[in-house]
């Protein structure tokens, strides 16, 4: 008779049946099979006479490979031998998945729970106005609140993740912004205090972008940053698609403080399984960044900060040129992101689920976009095509069509509602080709200061978040025309930042080194 003993292994798995008869009087075999994808069995078994093997998976038995084996497991005077059976699952799943391809996945995951807990507020903001009593000015004022610590963070947050990596500035700002997040229920009918509470949200979510930038540089060869880059602040879309879905029943069935204690609770979430992926290696560098991190005296801090090369950022007219594109695209964004909702509320009559399904359908295109978008700028720039031209075609694209769409919306043309807001979708969604123009600039023209750059631009690139927002709820309160207070003011920026970015924009890399 035969004996076996199961053993787990990390080896392949294999398995035998009784088929054709191999003899092996007095030692072990090992019978092993060409590894394949599917699930294998390996078997140690022997017997006093004869082992048997049957083909395998419909292997023939002529591709079976004998070995032997230095087994210990006697049996003692009757000689038999045991043998092990194992499994090996290939768990988990992610395991052989490339490590830059684990950086990409998780930081996009962050960047949609970041805009799950920006958007949480334009539509939370329809209730809370009316049970607090506030008007357009003040509803503004609450909304840009946001975009006072997002502006703040931004050159704090490139030179961090320049001197610690993005992994850990990354991870702070989650966990910051998600216990910002749980704080605003409490403190919502304080005013002050809910300003704080937003300001420190959005100094979390400040941090994000240049800490991604920062990986990305790093990590992802040139021929595939377009889709990294894509694929990252894509999760910018869905995290809006995701929480303009999720609001409106939360609010209507628990209340609309419920929308910031489940949102924050998705952050807090990601933060604990980023500590577990962490001890995974799942993070490039992770390790090396970390006893940076933990090495780096003050003195070294403040000498980087001086190491940084200030001056000739400011001399460089690409560098100028994405300053001023970053903040007419942010005028754009950010002031529909805020008021889009209450427009469709208001303007089109319709209510909050309605504004806030229709206010899905922006975002969701963009995530369509934004896949196109990439595919064609990686293409262009593996066929020869110069890297400037390609980010040139991709922003002014990103330009011109929000432009021309919002003009259609603010002609009194008599156009049915369905229209007016297929025409504003297909804009807002074409602007997502500024993730192949502008936001891949940073690192093109250089890797070593890419976090920094874009701390820069996105420093300049919220004031529209402070500026824009606030100012759209007074010109509303003022002349009661959406035109005038939303889309105006944003197809002027649009159209000059088009004609700043032709005349001055450059993905050449450049040293910025710092001149005597």
């Amino acid at each position: 008779m035969a004996k076996l003993t199961l053993r787990a292994e990390s080896s392949h798995l294999f398995y035998s049946q009784p088929s054709s008869f191999i003899s092996a009087p007095k030692r072990r075999r090992l019978l092993s099979f060409p590894p394949k994808p599917s699930l294998k069995v390996r078997v140690f078994c022997s017997i006093k006479e004869k082992e048997s093997v049957k083909r395998v998976n419909g292997l023939p038995g002529d591709e079976v490979v004998h070995r032997a084996g230095s087994g210990s497991d006697s049996e003692g005077e009757s000689g038999q031998k045991s043998g092990s059976v194992g499994f090996d699952l290939d768990w988990p799943p992610w395991k052989n998945i490339p490590q830059r391809y684990k950086l990409i996945g998780t930081t996009s995951l962050a960047f949609v729970i970041c805009n799950m807990d920006k958007v949480n507020l334009s539509i939370a903001i329809i209730p809370m106005s009316h049970q607090f009593g506030w008007s357009s000015s003040v509803a503004g004022l609450v909304q840009s609140s946001f975009f006072w610590g997002y502006a703040l963070s931004q050159l704090p947050g490139g030179w961090l993740a320049k001197i610690f990596g993005g992994r850990k500035v990354l991870e702070i700002g989650v966990l910051t912004w998600s216990l910002a997040t749980a704080l605003v229920p409490f403190v919502a009918g304080f005013t002050p205090g809910l300003v704080m509470s937003r300001i420190l949200v959005g100094i979390g979510e400040g941090v994000s972008p240049s800490a991604a930038t920062d990986l990305i540089a790093r990590t992802i060869p040139l021929e595939e940053r377009s889709r990294a880059v894509a694929f990252v602040f894509g999760g910018l879309s869905v995290g809006s698609v995701a929480g303009f879905l999720l609001a409106p029943p939360l609010i209507q069935n628990l209340g609309w403080e419920s929308v910031f204690y489940i949102f924050s609770l998705l952050g807090i979430g990601w933060y604990v399984g980023f500590q577990f992926l962490e001890g995974q290696a799942s993070w490039v560098g992770s390790r090396s960044d970390l006893k940076t991190a933990q090495n780096t005296s003050p003195k070294e801090l403040a000498d980087s900060l001086k190491d940084v090369p200030w001056k000739e950022f400011f001399r460089s007219e690409a560098v100028w040129a994405m300053i001023y594109a970053h903040f007419c695209g942010s005028w754009g964004h950010y002031t529909c992101l805020a008021w889009l909702p209450t427009y469709f509320s208001e303007e089109l009559n319709l209510n909050l689920t309605e504004a806030a399904w229709v206010s899905i359908l922006p975002p969701l295109a963009s995530i369509f976009v934004n896949t196109i978008a990439s595919q064609i700028a990686d293409n262009l720039i593996s066929n020869g095509v110069q890297t400037t031209t390609v980010r040139k075609i991709c922003q002014t694209i990103a330009f011109l069509s929000p432009a021309a769409c919002m003009t259609l919306s603010s002609l009194d043309l008599g156009l049915p509602h369905w229209e007016v807001v297929g025409i504003l979708t297909a804009g807002l969604a074409l602007s997502s080709f500024a993730i192949s123009g502008l936001y891949c600039t940073h690192q093109d023209i250089s890797p070593e200061y890419a976090s920094i750059l874009l701390g820069i631009t996105n420093t300049v690139g919220a004031v529209p978040g402070i500026v824009g927002v606030a100012l759209t709820g007074y010109l509303l309160d003022s002349t009661h025309s959406w035109s005038m207070s939303l889309f105006i003011p944003s197809i002027f920026f649009y159209l000059t930042g088009t004609i700043v970015w032709l005349a001055f924009a450059s993905s050449k890399p450049q040293t910025f080194a710092k001149r005597d």
